[in-house]
């Protein structure tokens, strides 16, 4: 039997997300002032922290058995990453690929495949839910972030995470990098891992080999693919457009806690 969620929680947070769907209704003249985003921050804020407040920071997403592993897991994204230097690594199969650790940290990191498969690991079965009304459910094997950031010594400015990622997506302004971030709370989460292996095979390039984020506690769109670099920072300020993430930058949420 699987764990649902929380049907209290469930109606607060639909109450947030109506507020917003309301809200972006309007003409976009008014979505581009100030104040009007302002409000579009302040219901987001207003849902992490009842996420917060109900989890206590520590609640565990939802966990099935293998019986419950969906017979095909769709691919979320991208299905492959046209950087130059992504693709010399996957015609060697990652063999000298390595993830970067920098930004507000003490000790920069530079990890390999088979050094990441050697740290402290969690594997999970979990539910993905895309935001577009699909879910699968998916078995996954990784490194967890917490030990990878307590190796690295992060400084005490340091808020949150930036996956930086090899693949790109559009924008306004041509091809964007994509990228996403979690805060502290969410980075030392137990089922916050790398993910390198998925349904006990090593992770397919159309699922963001050689490892992908797996934050259980959020929307599909917040699973980073095809990871190449970790970036401890105060705020995104100088990062895309400031909101956090590609799909921020488009004007999702950026928490998209379930």
């Amino acid at each position: 039997m699987t764990v649902e969620h929380d049907p209290t929680r469930r109606r607060l947070l639909k109450g947030g997300t109506a507020a917003a769907a309301l809200m972006l209704s309007g003409c976009d003249r008014l979505s581009e002032s100030d104040w009007f985003r302002q409000i579009l921050e302040s219901v987001e804020g207003l849902n992490l922290r009842i996420q917060r407040a109900l989890g206590r920071g520590k609640e565990l997403a939802p966990e099935y058995t293998a019986a419950d592993l969906s017979p095909l897991f769709k691919v979320n994204g991208n299905d492959d990453a046209e950087d130059d230097r992504y693709q010399k690594h996957a015609d060697t199969q990652f063999a000298d690929w390595k993830l970067e650790v920098g930004g507000l940290v003490e000790q920069p990191l530079q990890l390999s495949l088979a050094e990441l498969r050697a740290l402290p690991a969690r594997t999970q079965i979990t539910r993905h839910d895309c935001v577009e009304g699909w879910s699968c459910i998916g078995k996954w094997t990784g490194a967890r972030l917490a030990p990878i950031l307590q190796q690295a010594r992060l400084k005490p400015e340091a808020r949150y995470i930036v996956f930086h990622c090899a693949d790109t997506m559009p924008s306004w302004k041509g091809p964007q990098p994509y990228y996403e971030s979690i805060d502290l709370d969410d980075a030392f989460h137990e089922q916050t891992i790398l993910a390198y292996d998925m349904n006990d095979q090593p992770l397919p390039i159309a699922h963001g080999a050689p490892i992908r984020l797996r934050a259980e506690r959020h929307l599909g769109y917040k699973q980073a693919k095809f990871v190449m670099k970790l970036e401890a920072v105060t705020s995104f300020r100088n990062i895309g457009d400031g909101k956090g993430s590609y799909w921020a930058d488009q004007g999702y949420s950026w928490y998209a806690g379930i």
